[in-house]
């Protein structure tokens, strides 16, 4: 009892210090903390009034957010008489650390960013890239997700997304087909166009703008090749391939066309 009474101005002068001190770095954090809110909801919703991206809105506002409430922590530190010098060197160097660990998914967000900044394929749209085709189901800040024609689901890494040509398929609407039909020399090139155009303009996938085109593209060895060209729109096109490939064969059987198919001619001397 006599040592609590002897230590006990000096436990209380130490409260008191203290005591306020860390009031008021509670009071900084609270405070702070609400301020951070506040000024991340007026920039999401000032990126939101402008077309921002919703996807890239909301990742520069977690961002934002966690860098500005990093300083608040440290300032609520520093009011307790802490060194944060030494805190902020440990921080850097830990960022360090785990940014050389993680270059491979810092690339493919860098890209993620890029992509969804310049926008060179939207959700819907179908691309070729990285050597798969397919309809863009999802794009988030790491990856690239693609729904192939077999409904297969892949999912890419936007780096690997970004780092070769992307075709898309979808931006202008229609796409053209290029059809390789192959007829005897024996055959009228012009009959053979009639019945082509006749047989695809019963598929319901093609378009009438532009119209579709036939033409001689090469005079083989055992055919003359034709090069069928009719319009679909881009989701349409693997189903429309297959469709158009059928009605042209039943249409030339139907009219006594052949489709060569490659042959050689043995010629046979008696010495």
């Amino acid at each position: 009892m006599e040592y609590v009474e002897k230590y006990w101005p000096t436990i209380q002068e130490y409260a008191l210090v203290y005591g306020l001190k860390f009031i008021t770095a509670i009071a900084i954090f609270v405070i702070g903390k609400l301020v951070v809110k506040r000024i991340t909801m007026l920039l999401g919703r000032g990126m939101e009034r402008s077309g921002t991206d919703p996807m890239l809105a909301k990742f520069t506002t977690n961002i934002v957010y966690a860098l500005m409430l990093t300083f608040v922590v440290i300032a609520a530190i520093s009011n307790l008489g802490v060194q944060t010098a030494s805190l902020v060197a440990v921080v850097g160097a830990a960022g360090l650390a785990v940014g050389l660990a993680l270059q491979g998914s810092l690339s493919n967000f860098a890209a993620g960013v890029m992509a969804i900044i310049f926008r060179p394929y939207n959700t819907g749209d179908v691309i070729e890239a990285a050597g798969k085709t397919g309809l863009v189901e999802e794009l988030d800040i790491f990856t690239t997700t693609l729904r192939l024609p077999d409904k297969t689901k892949i999912i890419i890494p936007n780096a690997q997304v970004l780092d070769g040509p992307i075709i898309n398929y979808t931006e202008a609407g229609n796409r053209r087909m290029n059809l390789a039909v192959g007829i005897s020399y024996d055959a009228n090139i012009k009959q053979a166009r009639d019945v082509i155009l006749k047989a695809i303009s019963k598929s319901d996938y093609v378009l009438d703008t532009p119209a579709p085109t036939v033409g001689v593209t090469e005079l083989a060895d055992n055919s003359v090749n034709l090069s069928v060209r009719p319009w679909a729109k881009a989701p349409d096109h693997p189903a429309a391939t297959l469709e158009l490939l059928e009605l042209i064969k039943e249409a030339l059987d139907e009219a006594k066309i052949g489709i060569p198919y490659p042959q050689r001619d043995v010629h046979v001397y008696n010495h």
